[in-house]
Parts: C-alpha cells; structure tokens; sequence
C-alpha cells in the first residue's frame, strides 16, 4: 500500500509507507533503496547480548533480563511475547513500535530531500547539505525619514556601487579595519587547502558576492529609514566548505561507508577531523559577520554624507544574523549541534530578518522560542522557480514592471532576481506567525544586488 503525505493522519506510521502482509500474518516494508521487502517488527539480536544493551524502544514487551538467550542455527526474535525456539506466530507477536505522525501541516512547496535516520534521533528530512558558508543578513534603523531622501536615491546608489563591490569583484584597496581584524590569527590553522587565499580572503572582506546577495535602503511603515544588507563568508567560505566536503567523502571512501549518494559522506562527531570542520565552520562564520560589518559601516557613511552633511549618527536598532550556520545548543534537555540552512534563530526576543524579493517588503521580526521548530524561522521568501526559468519566463518590461518605485539595475543580467521568481513573502509570513513576530515592515527604495 502507499500513502500520500497529505492522506496521513496523527497517530499512523510515520516511515516507511510501501508495505504489505505476508502469508504469516506479519507485516512487511520495502526498503526504499534496495527495494527489500522486510518484517516491520522483526527486532532481532545476532547472538548472547546483555539485555541491558538493548534500547527500550525495541525491548518492547519481551520478559527477561539478563543476557538474551539464544538458540542452535537462528538468531532471537526479542519482539514476541514468549522467547522460545522457533515460536514465531505473528499471534505471539508485540506491537510493533514506529515513529508516529504528531500533526499534519499543508505546504505549498514541494521538492525532491534525502530522508535520513539517525539513531536516537529518529526520522528527518534534509535538502541540502550541512556543509554552509554562512550567509546573513545586517540592518540598522537610522533617525532619518524618506522626505530626506528625495532627489537623492540614484546618486546613493551609484555610490554604493562605487564603494562596495559586488559579484566577483573584490577591493582594490585594504582599509585599516580589514587589516586590524583579529581573524586573521588563526588563519594558518584553517584547512591547508586554502593557505594560498590569505590575500584574496583580505581583499573581499567588503565584498557583497552574487546571487541573491543585496544591499538596500528601505522604509518602514512609518517612513523610518533603514539600511539592509544581505551577504556570507565569500570565496574563502565556498572554499573552506569544498574542503571538508572532499575529506568526508574520502573517509567514506576508505571506511567502506555506503551512503546512497556521495554527498551525504558526514563526520562523526568527537574525531579529528569534525573537530578541525567546526574550528573552520565557526572562523567562517565570524568572518561572515565582520564582512557585513565592513559593508554596513561603508554604507552608513554614505547615507550620513547624503542626509546628515557627513555627521554620524547612531542606529537606532541594529539587527545581524545568520541563516546558513551551524551552531551547538540545548534542545529538550540535550546538548545538539543545529544547523540552520536557509533559516534564522528565533529565540524568545531574539531579533532577526526575513527579507523578500527586489520587489516586496521585508521585515525585522522578534522571536517567539517555539521549541517544536528548534526555536528557528524561515530566512526569507524562498524561490518559486530556478533562475534558468526565471530567465526565460520574464523579460526587462517584466523586471522594470515589477521594481517600480524602487532605484535599481533593470537589465537582463538581473532578470534572475525579478520578484515574480519568488513566492510571495506575505504568505511565508502568514506561516510562521506561530514562530515569530513582525516588529517593523520594511519596503526598498534603493536596491543593490549581487
């Protein structure tokens, strides 16, 4: 039989949903890989095992302590009432345990995930690998308001763009803070296969990247302006990422690890070489925060020359996280490692951002620590199609169509990024209002993009 995840119901069998009964009465699953048809119950152990060592959950109802008893030519099936030889009716059979379905809620978005289990953790499903180079996002509220804008917004931009480079690009010039980061330390204890990017990694520390990075100026509801930026760990996190990658899928390789794809090779934590990825993951993620520090501090200088005479001013809220990360907190009474990827913790009064497209508003939200989610939300808008269909599916009249009223490129090398490519924010919104709340709304006037 097969069920659709939207026909289950609270309380049925969560994993897996291909099964069938034998002739015996006993219930059987296909494995989804092999394609082996296998007893959903059969708990069996493979010789004298204390039965201390067993988990609970597959102890079941079995009476004995001790050591479990074994038999001449079988192996012992623990999950029957009586643990006799050859006493194997499905009659004498315990309930079967399984993972079970605690709440059905819809999505709308639906994609292709490995569905992985991991002892004591129990079932999940994973979309992408865990193997982050730390973008974020930065935003400070500033005293101004929009009349003070008006007239100025094309030259803002134009300077942004003179001061910070994007895509490829990088500094031509270090400037003192780059240089002064204390980062720099321990750079020669990261993973020798990026020892020779030491220079470049120094030259884009203030370097925005590409793709759906950006750099905005927004307005809130009630006419405040803010500054925005969205950017990660550049070339030297894309690196340090593909190293320890490679290293995974070697130790795969030479343990004899099978895995269904190559990239779900993993460390183990506790070793050598999950100790030297997280010393690089969490240096990676430190140099995310101080490029956007970099970046912000730039664009503040330009907003203070434009509407301050060049005075500065202090923000009157600033806002930086994560939303590809990997962090160890305390969940349930356990001390786990989290990684968030396309995803923004959400902590009782933790603040974060979730930006839309380069069309849509934005928002600036406080966590309501809902421990069901890990205490996390969603990053942002999420694409409703690749940037190959977008391409084809709009055009330049489409992308001016929709950026109106917003200062930014309106040309074909930007028609990825149109909002029509994104699922509406208000809606992803909506369906995390459990997780957090909206303390101020922002819309673009002024957009930058990768």
């Amino acid at each position: 039989s097969y069920r659709e995840a939207r026909d289950l119901k609270p309380g049925t069998s969560l994993m897996p949903f291909y099964s069938q009964t034998d002739k015996d009465g006993y219930t059987l699953i296909q494995q989804p890989y092999s394609g082996r048809w296998q007893k959903a119950d059969g708990i069996i152990s493979p010789t004298d095992i204390p039965a201390s060592d067993i988990p609970p959950s597959e102890l079941l109802e079995s009476q004995f302590s001790g050591t479990v008893p074994s038999f001449p030519g079988q192996r012992t099936v623990i999950d029957h009432h009586k643990v006799d030889p050859a006493e194997h009716p499905s009659s004498n059979l315990v309930g079967g345990a399984n993972h079970k379905v605690v709440n059905i809620l819809p999505l709308q978005e639906r994609q292709d995930v490995y569905c992985l289990t991991v002892p004591e953790y129990h079932n999940f499903a994973l979309t992408a690998g865990v193997f982050v180079h730390n973008c974020g996002m930065s935003a400070i509220k500033t005293p101004f308001v929009a009349d003070q804008l008006e007239g100025k917004l094309k030259k803002i931009r134009l300077e942004i763009e003179a001061a910070i480079p994007v895509g490829f690009e990088q500094n031509t010039d270090i400037e003192k803070a780059v240089v002064n980061w204390q980062g720099w330390r321990d750079f020669k204890e990261l993973h020798p296969g990026v020892q020779r990017l030491d220079g470049k990694s120094m030259k884009q520390l203030g370097s925005l990247g590409g793709g759906n990075h950006f750099i905005e100026l927004c307005l809130d509801t009630e006419n405040q302006v803010w500054l925005m930026l969205h950017s990660g760990s550049r070339h030297i996190g894309n690196q340090l990422a593909k190293c320890h990658i490679n290293t995974a899928k070697e130790l795969a390789k030479l343990a004899h690890t099978h895995l269904p794809d190559r990239d779900l090779a993993y460390f183990v934590a506790g070793t050598p070489e999950f100790a030297a990825y997280w010393r690089d993951l969490q240096w990676a993620q430190n140099y995310a925060r101080y490029n956007r520090d970099i970046m912000m501090a730039r664009f503040k200088r330009i907003v203070e020359k434009h509407l301050a005479g060049g005075k500065s001013f202090k923000p009157l809220l600033s806002v930086n996280c994560h939303h590809n990360y990997a962090e160890k907190e305390v969940h349930f009474s356990e001390e786990v490692y989290v990684t968030r990827k396309g995803a923004v913790r959400a902590r009782t009064d933790d603040y974060g951002i979730i930006p839309g497209s380069m069309g849509a508003k934005s928002f600036i939200v406080k966590g309501k620590g809902n421990h069901d989610s890990y205490c996390s939300c969603a990053h942002g808008a999420g694409r409703l199609m690749s940037r190959t269909k977008a391409k084809k599916q709009f055009t330049v009249d489409d992308l001016v169509e929709q950026t109106k009223g917003v200062e930014c490129r309106k040309d074909k090398d930007v028609i990825d990024e149109i909002p029509g490519a994104y699922k509406p924010i208000d809606q992803v919104m909506a369906n995390q209002s459990d997780l957090v709340e909206v303390v101020a709304t922002l819309k673009q006037v002024v957009c930058v993009k990768g």
